[in-house]
């Protein structure tokens, strides 16, 4: 599977998006047969080449016959979408986007996800550029997919629901714990179909990941923007085995009035909420108190979690935050025959490309209290499992 980067240096919408897939490789054809198999008709699509900031790219265009818009229910749409001739994961990753915005618009207009009845989002062009998306990340082979922090806009947009502030209530609900900065643009840069498709389907958002680049696609938005050329631009590769990254929240504060009892009790909280990791660090604060700094990595998705638990337990006073990227390397577990029974070990990928295994604590502690014998012998046993280091020719 291919690994593809979104620079979305001006915002992203659901059209910019598969204009970028069109530029980069996606068979038009192909893309339309299917668009044409969903149940509902009055449109046409195309793909031009036009240019912004004199870059050319592909712009993506829906355009309805009558200009009118259905306003369709959450039933409706899945009804749509599964009655197309489309793989079921297309089907099923298309679905959990809509559920996904269904459940945001509830909460801010006071409604079940059942009971929203979508307007700009439900309209035939969004149900066509959300299907359209999923199934050329699909046809592009492109299963893993990563997002640059994405631009704000600010001021008014005229929708259904009237005069509304941009970013749009539905946009901010979805790109919550997503990386976003502020584009000094009066514009709207992130669209609620863009916002929820980059959230359905990003792997991680930050810098571009560690890949050798194939193709490289550029989707055209409808507006000229005054200080930058209006484009999505997409970035298609190989990933580098073994150097999978993502982005993951810092959370830190330090305190100097907490028991060693209530850090011990916050650290078991945080990794039972989620937490990836938590160190605690002795610290020099204010007025010559030895103090305690907290740090907690997390997903960006449990900030707020996170967060309010720190502030909750220990009682500080502000938590800093930042997102952050680190590369992960492969690991998967796998059970081994050992002199205590079959017990799990974790098997990670190294730099040079072989594997190696690492014993679990959880596991090998378990083994030796049951068996009365040291940890450390446990820790030999499965490090002896591994094949020595390649010698140098």
């Amino acid at each position: 599977m291919k690994t593809a980067y979104l620079d979305c240096f001006s915002g992203i919408s659901g059209d910019m998006f598969l204009g970028a897939l069109l530029d980069a490789g996606l068979p038009f054809e192909e893309l339309r047969d299917s668009l044409l198999s969903l149940p509902f008709k009055g449109y046409r699509i195309e793909s031009i080449r036009e240019s912004r900031g004199e870059i050319a790219g592909t712009r993506f265009l829906v355009s309805l016959e009558g200009g009118s818009h259905v306003h369709r229910g959450l039933k409706d749409v899945k009804e749509v979408i599964g009655r197309g001739d489309l793989t079921d994961s297309v089907k099923e990753r298309s679905i959990q986007i809509f559920e996904m915005l269904a459940e945001v618009e509830g909460r801010i207009h006071c409604r079940s996800p059942e009971e929203v009845h979508f307007h700009e989002v439900g309209a035939v062009d969004s149900i066509i550029d959300v299907v359209g998306t999923v199934y050329g990340l699909e046809r592009l082979r492109i299963g893993h997919v990563y997002v640059s922090s994405l631009p704000l806009g600010r001021g008014f947009v005229m929708t259904d629901h009237g005069r509304i502030p941009v970013p749009a209530p539905a946009t901010l609900a979805l790109l919550k714990g997503v990386p976003v900065f502020e584009a000094g643009i009066s514009h709207e840069m992130v669209t609620p179909t863009g916002a929820a498709l980059v959230r359905g389907l990003a792997t991680s958002f930050g810098s571009m990941p560690p890949m050798v680049v194939r193709e490289i696609g550029y989707g055209v938005g409808s507006r000229d923007l005054p200080d930058r050329p209006n484009l999505l631009r997409i970035l298609i590769g190989d990933g580098e085995r073994g150097k999978a990254t993502d982005t993951v929240v810092v959370l830190e504060t330090s305190v100097d009035d907490v028991s060693p009892e209530c850090l011990g009790y916050l650290m078991d909280r945080l990794f039972e909420a989620g937490a990836l990791d938590v160190i605690f660090s002795p610290v020099h604060m204010k007025k010559n108190r030895p103090g305690v700094q907290i740090q907690i990595i997390g997903r960006p998705d449990e900030k707020d979690l996170l967060m309010e638990m720190v502030i909750r337990e220990t009682g500080t006073l502000g938590v800093r935050f930042r997102y952050s990227q680190r590369r992960v390397v492969e690991r998967s577990f796998i059970e081994v025959e050992s002199p205590w029974g079959r017990i799990r070990v974790k098997r990670v990928a190294t730099g040079d490309g072989s594997l190696s295994l690492v014993p679990e604590y959880e596991v090998c502690r378990a083994i030796a209290a049951r068996n009365k014998i040291p940890l450390r012998d446990v820790y030999l046993w499965v490090s002896g499992l591994n094949p020595p280091p390649p010698q140098p020719a």
